[in-house]
């Protein structure tokens, strides 16, 4: 293949991954890939068509299994420092819960409902720790 047919191959592969739903970055380094073989061509290295194919599938392949990972973590892993789970997290109570009771809460900058399924009252203004997570309701006790 010609040089320039490589580097729209590879125009289209980052487009692709640019409309895709999730690829999860596997686009991207067919796309880079093929960016490389056509600017192999386009300097003068002039391979066999077999070969610009083979140079293309191991570098997709050297570039996924080194970089893929880590970038796709990077990118789409989430905030640095941010806990995936909530569970023995402490907050604070905004209005009292008698054991067994729910309330509307902030925590994280959103709205729960958090449940009380200790055996005491937790009064407002106190902290809490959440001991469960079942869908938008925390299930706490008393700190």
């Amino acid at each position: 293949m010609s040089w320039w047919s490589w580097m729209i191959l590879g125009a289209l592969l980052l487009g692709a991954e640019m409309v895709a739903i999730d690829a999860q970055f596997y686009l991207v380094f067919l796309g880079v890939s093929a960016f490389l073989v056509g600017f192999a061509g386009m300097i003068g290295i002039v391979l066999p068509e077999w070969m610009q194919w083979v140079a293309f599938a191991v570098m997709a392949l050297v570039f996924m299994f080194t970089f893929r990972k880590s970038l796709y973590e990077k990118i789409r892993g989430g905030a640095q420092g941010f806990k995936g789970t909530m569970l023995d997290e402490s907050l604070t109570v905004t209005t009292d819960i008698a054991p067994g009771a729910d309330a509307r809460i902030k925590h994280r900058g959103s709205d729960w409902t958090a449940l009380n399924v200790g055996e005491a009252e937790i009064p407002n203004g106190s902290r809490a720790k959440v001991v469960k997570v079942d869908g938008l309701t925390l299930h706490i006790s008393a700190d």
